[in-house]
């Protein structure tokens, strides 16, 4: 019988210097408020992570460390595990953290004034990314059908026309939505055709739900540079332990070769501690946490069918994130936010920030916490709307 982890664990997070919860007053101006909005979990890391990195710790010098073989091994098992993907080691670079890897890319594959397309709402760096970079942001509204997002195709194709590179979120950051292989080849086609290099940001891809498949980018073209991390799935994001994978050989030249020079290889002790016990020992964690996660958005479908039917929600079929549609209460963005704030006392990250206007209304939530903290702040929330005229 193997070891049963419990999620349901309260752990307090306050005076950890923890962005989620430390943040709270000089953002908000106030302590007292449940944060659902950055995309870390409330969850332990796994023990045999924390006993890895104790027995490093076990050694006096922490000097320069380079990757060992376990590392690799450990994450071309995992990679060859849970998504087919046969890589070698010449095929993975190290990198400290997707955000920068993609910040990377852009400087290394791309130049000042070039155009790049991302499907929107997404994930505020990849608005801010390029913009930041001197590059010319290109945006396509994904629509709403059947309750997930899906991109349409049409006007991905016209706006692609001209672009340099398309970061595309897989799954879908702010809604989980689980991109299937057949969008995810047509993707690939048309960025083919029109010489659009994609980068796939796959951290959420661990995260994939019962009775949901992730596929990989790099399953339907050998073009593209995928993106993949323990740090969502084990919650180790502190760490700064990502991973890139380029099957193409000139690509990777390129890229790894700029990457080389810049010396980012070279990561940190715990970063390649912590993913090597996590790739090569979590499977069962995994499993456990995601049955516990799958709870959690029932539970977030049963609440919001029986006590906010006026908010339209995209659940997620990945991730512990889900979109929020309050613009049913026929009350102003800012009035929104300021009830979620000042009478539910929740934290939810801003739609406006994962596109602009068009997204006034919603909100993003994190799920990822023990379901009693979840219900109760829901209940707050539903007091908040349900009890105004």
């Amino acid at each position: 019988m193997g070891k049963t982890y419990d999620f349901d664990q309260p752990i307090e997070r306050r005076g950890t210097d923890c962005f989620k919860w430390d943040a709270l007053p000089s953002m908000y101006g106030r302590d007292d408020l449940t944060p659902m909005w950055v995309a870390d979990m409330d969850f332990g890391s796994p023990d045999f992570v924390l006993d890895a990195m104790r027995r490093r710790l076990d050694h006096p010098v922490l000097g320069y460390t380079m990757p060992s073989e376990g590392y690799w091994q450990a994450v071309t098992g995992w990679l060859g595990r849970h998504y087919g993907i046969q890589a070698t080691k010449e095929q993975l670079h190290f990198i400290p953290g997707i955000v920068a890897g993609i910040a990377y890319a852009l400087l290394a594959l791309t130049q000042p004034g070039d155009k790049v397309l991302v499907t929107t709402p997404v994930y505020p760096p990849f608005l801010n990314l390029p913009k930041e970079s001197g590059r010319t942001l290109v945006a396509s509204p994904l629509k709403i059908a059947g309750g997930r997002f899906a991109i349409d195709v049409d006007d991905f194709e016209r706006r692609v026309e001209g672009c340099k590179m398309f970061i595309m979120s897989n799954p879908h950051n702010p809604a989980g939505t689980v991109w299937g292989r057949e969008v995810l080849a047509k993707v690939a086609e048309i960025c083919e055709r029109h010489n659009v290099l994609v980068i796939s940001d796959e951290i959420h891809a661990d995260l994939t739900l019962p009775g949901c498949s992730h596929v990989t980018f790099s399953a339907v073209s050998d073009k593209g540079i995928t993106f993949m991390a323990p740090s969502k799935t084990f919650n180790i994001a502190g760490l700064g332990s990502s991973v890139c994978y380029i099957p193409d050989e000139d690509l990777r030249k390129r890229f790894f070769g700029w990457l080389d020079a810049l010396g980012v290889a070279g990561g940190n002790i715990f970063a390649f501690t912590a993913a090597e016990a996590a790739f090569a020992q979590g499977d069962e964690w995994l499993r456990q946490m995601l049955d516990y996660l799958q709870g959690n958005v029932q539970a977030l479908d049963s609440f919001l069918k029986e006590r906010m039917p006026k908010v339209k929600a995209v659940l997620p079929e990945a991730s512990y994130l889900a979109w929020l549609d309050f613009s049913g209460y026929g009350i102003s963005h800012k009035e929104l936010a300021d009830r979620l704030i000042n009478e539910a006392h929740v934290v939810l990250n801003d739609g406006t920030t994962f596109g602009g206007n068009a997204y006034e209304k919603c909100f993003r939530i994190n799920l990822g916490c023990p379901r009693a903290e979840l219900l109760d702040a829901l209940d707050r929330i539903a007091q908040a709307l349900e009890c105004k005229k």
